[in-house]
């Protein structure tokens, strides 16, 4: 141990015996006053005073050894507090006691922070990772078309480009879901002008791979989050334009529930528990080079955010039908409207 820190153990348990070494001094005196009052002979007096005081002496000085070596327990408990936080010395009193306990609480909330950060940090290098590799996809097929001697397709590069303000959409979705406060704004919106906002994005798609659109009026209005609604929406409806390559995709509401069902290839069992997991892409996105396994999660988590229930049912080479249950939000603006 440093010689400031014997020092400072010194100076604590001087400190400490203050009280005892004055109320000794105070008895020492009041028993010589006795002593001379009554003409009481003071040699066994100061016998006694010596012996006391030896005695004193030696307590304090067992103290003063006990204290340096709880010291130093402490100091080596201070130096690993960080990853050793529950190997602290034994308390010997109850404000001990309490401290130790305080100590230990705030190692654990500490490891339980650093779990989660880890973990954080490993979703999103998990999510960039993906996300850097779909991007390059149709980045490389720009760079191709360009460089081809042959006339540029332009529609085929605006089906790129498009691709690439997807992808550019998620990741920006993704920073908002870490974000603390995800800036929801919530209000009353009406669902057909959302979902004709969505079909308008999507119009080139469903132009270019000849799929047929049914859509019919809601004439609805909830309370929800309008930039995350759409883009739970926008990636139902993404979804379902890339596993159907012919065919038709319908958005209707029934019941409250509103739903996109397309009659696309489908999904298989073993993948439909699994679909909204964050890069899952199952066996169609093996198949299908597009497929990131980021938009299906970000549906997901952006349903848990405004609490819409969101379910997939599917059946292999018949389709999909993606369901978004509204009630909830439904009757908050009839109980709005009543009042």
């Amino acid at each position: 141990m440093k010689d400031a820190r014997k020092k400072a153990v010194l100076t604590d348990c001087l400190k400490r015996f203050r009280l005892p070494a004055a109320l000794f001094l105070l008895n020492a005196a009041l028993a010589y006053v006795i002593f001379r009052l009554y003409g009481v002979r003071t040699e066994p007096f100061w016998y006694a005073l010596a012996v006391t005081a030896c005695c004193l002496a030696a307590v304090f000085f067992v103290r003063l050894t006990r204290e340096g070596r709880r010291a130093a327990e402490r100091q080596r408990a201070e130096d690993s507090v960080l990853s050793d936080w529950i190997g602290l010395p034994v308390p010997e009193n109850l404000a001990e006691e309490d401290y130790t306990r305080m100590v230990e609480r705030l190692g654990a909330e500490k490891e339980r922070l650093s779990e989660a950060l880890l973990s954080g940090q490993k979703n999103t290098r998990d999510f960039y990772t993906a996300w850097v590799h779909q991007i390059k996809t149709p980045i490389a097929v720009m760079k191709l078309a360009l460089g081809s001697p042959a006339e540029i397709d332009r529609a085929a590069l605006q089906e790129e480009l498009f691709r690439i303000e997807q992808y550019t959409g998620m990741v920006l979705a993704y920073q908002r879901l870490e974000s603390s406060s995800n800036d929801l704004v919530i209000g009353e919106y009406s669902l057909d002008e959302m979902i004709r906002e969505v079909i308008r994005t999507y119009a080139p798609q469903f132009i270019s791979k000849k799929v047929k659109l049914v859509y019919e009026g809601t004439g609805i209005r909830i309370v929800t989050d309008r930039k995350w609604f759409l883009l739970m929406l926008e990636q139902l409806v993404s979804n379902a334009l890339k596993y159907t390559p012919a065919g038709t995709i319908t958005v209707s509401t029934e019941g409250g529930i509103l739903a996109v069902t397309d009659t696309g290839i489908g999904i298989a069992p073993e993948d439909l528990p699994r679909i909204f997991e964050k890069g899952y892409t199952g066996v169609n996105g093996r198949l299908n080079d597009k497929s990131s396994g980021l938009g299906l999660y970000l549906c997901g988590e952006a349903a848990k955010l405004l609490n819409l229930p969101v379910r997939a049912e599917s059946t292999p080479g018949e389709g999909s039908r993606f369901s978004i249950d509204l009630r909830e939000k439904i009757a908050e603006d009839r109980a709005r409207t009543e009042n």
